[in-house]
């Protein structure tokens, strides 16, 4: 039967160490040392056994039960203790589905902390804002055409701060000027609220041109779960120019669209 001066020896081995050089380690005096490793004392102290252990670099509880050593360094909890002995219980199936679990559970984990990192590594792009070019005449752009043109002006109005609904909104057909700035809008929309002053004010009529996406800094009309927007695209927030109004972060909603591309406004007032 292997005892605790068998396990001594074998580390000894392991670590290529003498009575000499472990007397030397561990402060015990070699006689002392040498008596304890042949047997000689039956009771050895405990602090000896110890230092022992210290100068092997081994646990007492492998020296003095033979029991293996935890090179995890990992320490249980009770309810890790309870999951593992749960786990012990169940049938073949029960624990390759615990296995599937735990596998996509750590990738997850994984995956969010990656993204993560490279969103602290990579922070967003501050975004530019890029303002629709104006003329300096009654309406939106240069009269380059002479006669007007008709333009569906959506009644609802689109908000430029907490954001109504949009589809389904009432429409007119309104004339405005022939030229190259109309002549390029699908469409006019009146916008409220206040988040976009100083450059675009309450009640304001945009142009605004299909677009399914705009690029970083260009001004937009956005649609978050079925709520209208008129912000500054910012990359994965909508912005606004009053600074009273934070960010809206796109990763909140579950339904993000990009309606238009807004190119102008029109400075006349319609009723």
């Amino acid at each position: 039967m292997e005892t605790y001066i068998d396990r001594i020896k074998w580390m000894k081995t392991e670590r290529k160490m003498t009575n000499e050089r472990l007397s030397e380690r561990s402060g015990i005096p070699l006689g002392t040392l040498s008596k304890l490793m042949a047997g000689m004392n039956e009771s050895p102290k405990l602090s000896n056994i110890v230092a022992i252990c210290n100068a092997l670099d081994c646990s007492v509880d492998f020296i003095i039960t033979g029991n293996p050593e935890n090179t995890n360094n990992f320490t249980l909890s009770a309810e890790e203790i309870q999951l593992i002995e749960q786990y012990r219980n169940l049938d073949i199936w029960g624990k390759k589905l615990t296995e599937a679990v735990i596998a996509h559970e750590e990738k997850r984990v994984s995956e969010n902390a990656e993204r993560e990192k490279l969103s602290v590594q990579q922070p967003q792009e501050k975004a530019k804002i890029l303002y629709p070019k104006q003329s300096a005449g009654r309406y939106a752009g240069a009269q380059t055409k002479t006669g007007k043109r008709m333009l569906t002006l959506y009644e609802l109005p689109v908000s430029a701060g907490t954001g109504v609904y949009l589809d389904g909104s009432k429409a007119e057909r309104v004339s405005v000027p022939n030229n190259t700035k109309t002549m390029e809008a699908d469409y006019a929309l009146r916008i409220s609220g206040n988040s976009m002053e100083p450059k675009f004010h309450n009640g304001d009529v945009l142009l605004v041109q299909n677009a399914e996406s705009v690029e970083v800094g260009e001004t937009g009309i956005f649609l978050l779960d079925g709520n209208g927007f008129f912000k500054i695209y910012g990359g994965d927030r909508l912005i606004s120019l009053n600074p009273d109004y934070g960010p809206i972060l796109l990763k909140d909603f579950t339904d993000v669209q990009c309606r238009g591309r807004v190119i102008g406004r029109l400075r006349r007032k319609y009723n």
